[in-house]
């Protein structure tokens, strides 16, 4: 199913990358684009990823790490 209509990204892609490392919506963007363009799938987006596990997400929740440490700059 596609998540992002404007860049033709499904929700497989995005899981993918979450997988990988992306944690939130920005994070997705730079990797694929989606929710650059209209931003109509930025919700799927954030559905999608939850409040699943994500170290870097831990460790802020945690306040054992500054929020902007070690974040992939967005594109």
């Amino acid at each position: 199913m596609f998540v992002c209509s404007c860049f033709g990204v499904t929700e497989e892609q995005v899981k993918r990358h979450a997988e990988a490392g992306a944690c939130t919506p920005r994070q997705i963007a730079s990797a694929c684009k989606a929710g650059t363009d209209c931003g109509g799938c930025v919700r799927r987006i954030q559905a999608l990823l939850g409040r699943g596990s994500c170290p870097r997400r831990q460790l802020i929740d945690q306040g054992d790490q500054p929020l902007t440490a070690e974040l992939p700059e967005a594109a």
